[in-house]
């Protein structure tokens, strides 16, 4: 009876043992899962039950100075799939199907722009309004698929104004790394090139958020009562210094060509009025993918549209530098006005080679003003060999050359500028002679330059030896009316004084004042101008074609320099491109309607 008691007592105890550590594991889970797990598993749930919705703002658009649009947005429809809400084997197939895409393309977008299960994953955008209007009537057939309406940049392609507007597309995993801002995401939309990219982050706003409940199936059920909407901060609006008109008189003026590049700007302040990379390629067809058929086309095509020419394209500054090589001549006292040379008989012997100016029966003894003049390279060969290899590189890097204008577009080419540290090199110590500088003093040789740097130094000698930095934002209007302007900053000051300046103003002069001058035939009654003819040897085909242009010259207020590759002398072609700019930007000064100028034939560098 007592061990039958015993017994019994044993395993009662033994019950409430067990029992009591089933209740302790029960209430351990349930502290867990209500305390300890509390915070993941209340986010887990809402994200089953909510949505999130970025609030896309609405990105700044672009004016030119006066106003008129540059870039602006439309209307466009953005696919997207959620992954928590997909249905495998069911999802990716309809999706492709829905959007005529091949399903693996469809994957890779997903692992492209995937951020979470929760997060809507942009596939694609710019959808055709009758796939929109499938997804909302057959919204349960479509399980995880969701659309909403974005913006698509809009550009003005006739302005063939891609070299500094650059484009707009996807965030990548190399822009996160480089981006410390939190509201850029895989699959957002974010400047990728040109003023796009230098002032994105003014451009694009701020995202906002608001939440959507959803049912277990992924349906809709409207907009959530119980979370606060994060409105979305619309983008800055830029002003830029760029005049529409001369944009697309630029334009017209080089159209006609192969390839080339042209800039207006203002010496007083910097401002870019025009700038023309061409050809180039439309800016729109990044707003949505591009066919890998006509990506392949842009690749392949021999004129290079993708090259930015006026930033990346780098090219001989030809006899449009002889003016540097005059001033430094002036400033180191090598040379007076005054001073000549030996006779130009059409070229000058070095060594056993014969260096041949561009007028075979030649100049005869000259001024420096006069070898401005007529262009003469024999004038400039023996200056430059009274100034050596690297005297003459250091004014070109004291003017700008061989370094970045720090331009308001990314990714700006500094171009060369050689020295003897350079030629030591390159060929080896004491193994070139002092002859290349023969070739750098006309401009040729190694020596290579972007438009804008050329452009600039021009603008130096315009402005009495002050250059600015150039630059095309004017102003910026944000989103509560607050307005910054643009503050124009000194760059640099040219290494001349201004003795030294006005005599190679009057060399500019005389090119088209002059009774021998390169580009007289640019000579009107409406403005007073001076300029620089150059026409730059290129080893892959024809000369290239250079003018530098100042007006009015006795009152500077732009400077217009034009390349166009592979045309010729600059004469002929560059120089009479250059009037024509010249021509709209002063008869829209005065209220007139633009004249065309007559265009010369003659054969001059």
């Amino acid at each position: 009876m007592d061990r039958f008691k015993i017994s019994l007592e044993s395993r009662r105890f033994l019950t409430f043992i067990i029992i009591s550590l089933v209740f302790l594991l029960i209430f351990i889970g349930l502290f867990n899962l209500q305390v300890v797990k509390h915070k993941t598993l209340l986010l887990k749930s809402e994200n089953n039950r909510l949505r999130v919705v970025p609030i896309i703002p609405r990105r700044g658009r672009v004016y030119d100075r006066e106003g008129k649009v540059i870039i602006d947005n439309r209307p466009s429809y953005t696919v997207s799939v959620i992954l928590s809400e997909q249905v495998k084997g069911v999802t990716v197939p309809k999706l492709a199907e829905l959007l005529e895409m091949d399903t693996s393309m469809v994957r890779k977008r997903i692992k492209k722009n995937y951020v979470s299960r929760y997060q809507a994953t942009p596939i694609k955008r710019d959808v055709p309004f009758n796939v929109i209007a499938v997804l909302e009537e057959q919204n349960s057939s479509y399980p995880g698929i969701v659309y909403q309406m974005e913006r698509v940049r809009q550009y003005k392609n006739e302005l063939n104004a891609e070299s500094f507007t650059g484009y707009v597309g996807e965030v990548s995993e190399s822009d996160l790394k480089n981006r410390t801002e939190i509201d850029y995401r895989l699959g957002s939309l974010i400047g990728k090139k040109g003023i796009e990219k230098q002032y994105d982050n003014i451009l694009r706003g701020l995202e906002g958020t608001e939440y959507e409940e959803v049912t277990a199936f992924g349906q809709n059920m409207g907009k959530s009562e119980e979370k606060e909407t994060n409105q979305s901060v619309s983008g800055a609006d830029l002003y830029l210094t760029i005049d529409n008109d001369l944009q697309l008189a630029c334009t017209e003026a080089i159209d006609t060509f192969c390839c080339g590049t042209i800039i207006a700007m203002n010496p007083r302040n910097g401002e870019i009025l025009a700038l023309i990379s061409y050809p180039t390629y439309d800016a729109n067809i990044f707003s949505s993918v591009i066919p890998e058929s006509l990506w392949n086309e842009i690749r392949s095509d021999s004129t290079h549209p993708l090259l930015n020419r006026p930033i990346n394209g780098l090219y001989p500054p030809a006899s449009t530098a002889k003016l540097i090589a005059l001033g430094a001549g002036l400033e180191g006292g090598i040379i007076t006005e005054s001073s000549t040379f030996s006779s130009c008989v059409g070229g000058y012997q070095f060594g056993d080679r014969y260096f041949k100016c561009w007028k075979p029966e030649g100049h005869g003894v000259l001024k420096g003003v006069n070898a401005i003049e007529q262009s003469c390279d024999v004038y400039f060969y023996q200056l430059g060999l009274k100034l050596g290899v690297d005297e003459l590189s250091n004014y070109y890097d004291l003017c700008g050359f061989g370094k970045i204008t720090n331009i308001d577009i990314p990714n700006e080419s500094k171009g060369l500028n050689p020295n003897s540290e350079y030629y030591d090199k390159r060929y080896g110590k004491n193994k070139w002679t002092r002859g290349l500088v023969l070739n750098n003093v006309i401009g040729q040789g190694e020596i290579l330059v972007n438009i804008i740097q050329l452009a600039q130094f021009y603008c130096g000698i315009a402005n009495n030896g002050i250059v600015y930095r150039p630059h095309l934002l004017k102003k910026v209007i944000y989103s509560d009316n607050k307005i910054q302007e643009t503050t124009p900053i000194e760059s640099f000051r040219l290494p001349f004084k201004q003795k030294t300046i006005d005599v190679l103003k009057e060399g500019v002069r005389l090119v088209v004042e002059g009774e021998h001058g390169t580009a007289r035939f640019l000579q009107n009654d409406q403005f007073t101008l001076g300029g620089k003819t150059g026409t730059a040897q290129n080893p892959h085909g024809e000369n290239h074609s250079w003018f530098a242009s100042i007006a009015p010259l006795d009152n500077p207020e732009i400077v217009v320099v034009v390349l166009v590759e592979n045309a010729g002398h600059g004469s002929e072609v560059a120089a009479p491109l250059a009037g024509k700019i010249l021509k709209t930007y002063f008869d829209k000064k005065e209220g007139n309607l633009p004249v065309v100028m007559s265009e010369s034939k003659e054969e001059v560098n």
